[in-house]
């Protein structure tokens, strides 16, 4: 039994996404789930300016200075820290690989939509450049399996 003196604090946590594209990437998922991207801006113009990140490795993304690799979207009603921009709360981070995904995902999101908006959802979702690979009925349930513009499949339930 653990008492509440000798609690241990749960970890923090983030899904992390590789991408050829990550700002592309942020862009769809983050308006797939309606997450805002993360603003780090004031953190990246401190460390331009104090020579601690090369120019080369910053991007202007949605008009503020952005890292080139890396870009994370958040949920709107979540914490961040306002030094860094850096979400404390349910994030996705993209990170920028030099080769595009081969083979099957061994880890994918499911959004729950519900029976009644899975098929308003899945039409957003194409609209927003997912591509439709299959419709799955099961005793378990219906879904939809699609893939994000770079091939990562996702369900939509």
């Amino acid at each position: 039994m653990v008492t509440s003196s000798s609690r241990v604090e749960p970890l923090h946590w983030k899904v992390v996404v590789d991408a050829v594209d990550p700002h592309g990437q942020a862009d769809f998922w983050g308006a797939a789930l309606r997450y805002e991207p993360e603003d780090n801006s004031a953190l990246i113009e401190r460390l331009l300016a104090v020579g601690a990140l090369a120019g080369e490795a910053t991007v202007e993304y949605h008009g503020r200075p952005a890292f080139r690799d890396l870009v994370a979207v958040r949920h709107p009603d979540d914490p961040y820290d306002p030094e860094t921009g850096t979400g404390l709360g349910r994030r996705v981070l993209f990170q920028r690989v030099p080769e595009a995904k081969s083979g099957k995902n061994r880890l994918h999101l499911d959004l729950h939509a519900g029976p009644e908006r899975r098929a308003g959802e899945v039409a957003r979702l194409t609209a927003l450049g997912a591509t439709v690979l299959r419709e799955v009925s099961e005793p378990a349930g219906v879904w939809t399996v699609l893939a994000d513009p770079e091939g990562n499949e996702f369900c939509v339930q």
